[in-house]
């Protein structure tokens, strides 16, 4: 990857992995067939790798981009080794070349991050600058496929089109066209040793096999020009692969992962039922203490009750001790009294009048 560059997941770097390369690799590759010995302009050209394959195959390439930066750098890295090939600042809907100057334009994944106003500006910018008998070779997200269908916004896109709507723009310029559809594929491919035209697209399950229906587009590949005559020849189907396997090797990667982490969830799993089972075991025993705590509860409640009701007889047994010793003390008061001079002294008295009462009882 260049050191220069931060990868963000909208402009593609070498070095990157995964479906973004096979897209926008395989585009390019797609269009050196178009642009085999041409006057070539790749418009957004961004970190420059895709102008230098083109190079290989064109009479000359110039990359535009608006950033100085990634000019800089897409110069540095590739067009000091290439003599048909340079790169230069500016927009899209004002390029730096003179009219009919260039054969063919290469637009990849452009015009969805301009305007609406721009994308007519751009298209009317190509127009002018290539020959009578130019092309165009433009890319775009399918919005039906690439937005809606996910339910997903990409927040580099300013305005993305569908079918229609890129048809419409095109035509006011490019009146001629061929359409293709890009969407990646898997599958199983049977190649025959020696070269060949034909090739068949087939689908199906254990149960039936038909011929393949074409895939609805993620992306729209559009091959355009202002006459037949200007088209060229053009392949049914484009396969494309990369050739360090990098897709299947992060597949296989993935797949490696999967059991992995299937392994460990299995481990993980066990050890769960192991907390679980201690879980139960812990709670067996706090059922056991609840109830042991419940029985001490009963047993403190009847023990409150005990001691409530001795402490009621003590209280009963209180009160009568205290009425004893008042009876007690009255009694003393009296033997005390009686034992006293003034009780001898009234004795006699007490005994006449005794006495006194009881004739007069008689009588």
């Amino acid at each position: 990857m260049n050191a220069t560059e931060h990868f963000t997941g909208e402009r593609f770097l070498p070095g990157v992995p995964g479906e973004i390369a096979y897209e926008h690799c395989h585009r390019y590759a797609f269009a050196r067939r178009f642009v085999a010995g041409a006057r070539v302009l790749d418009a957004a050209c961004g970190e420059g790798y895709g102008a230098a394959l083109l190079a290989g195959v064109a009479a000359s390439v110039v990359g535009v981009d608006i950033e100085p930066h990634v000019v800089a750098a897409a110069t540095q890295r590739y067009a000091s080794a290439r003599a048909n090939l340079r790169f230069e600042t500016a927009s899209v809907t004002k390029l730096p070349l003179a009219d009919a100057s260039i054969d063919a334009i290469v637009s990849f994944e452009t015009i969805e991050h301009v305007g609406a106003d721009d994308q007519r500006s751009m298209l009317t910018e190509f127009a002018r600058v290539l020959g009578p008998h130019g092309r165009l070779i433009l890319s775009s997200p399918n919005r039906v496929e690439y937005s809606e269908a996910r339910g997903y916004a990409n927040r580099y896109h300013v305005k993305e089109l569908d079918r229609a709507e890129l048809a419409s723009l095109l035509r006011v310029h490019f009146p001629v066209s061929q359409w293709f559809r890009q969407r990646r594929y898997l599958g199983s491919a049977i190649w025959r040793e020696t070269p060949g035209d034909t090739f068949e697209a087939i689908s199906g399950s254990p149960a039936a096999v038909d011929p393949t229906n074409v895939p609805d587009a993620m992306y729209f590949v559009v091959v355009a020009a202002r006459s037949h005559d200007a088209m060229g020849a053009a392949p049914a189907l484009s396969l494309y692969a990369d050739g360090d396997d990098s897709e299947w090797s992060r597949v296989d990667f993935e797949a490696r992962e999967v059991l992995r982490l299937d392994a460990l969830l299995r481990e993980r799993d066990a050890e769960l039922q192991r907390e679980v089972d201690r879980a139960r075991d812990l709670t067996a025993k706090v059922e056991q203490r609840d109830g042991v705590i419940a029985e001490r509860d009963r047993s403190v409640a009847r023990l409150n009750e005990r001691i409530a009701e001795v402490e009621d007889a003590v209280a009963q047994a209180t009160t009568v001790r205290e009425r004893l010793l008042r009876e007690l003390d009255a009694q003393e008061r009296i033997i005390g009294y009686r034992e006293s001079v003034r009780w001898w002294c009234l004795l006699p008295i007490v005994r006449v009048r005794r006495l006194w009462h009881s004739l007069r009882q008689r009588r």
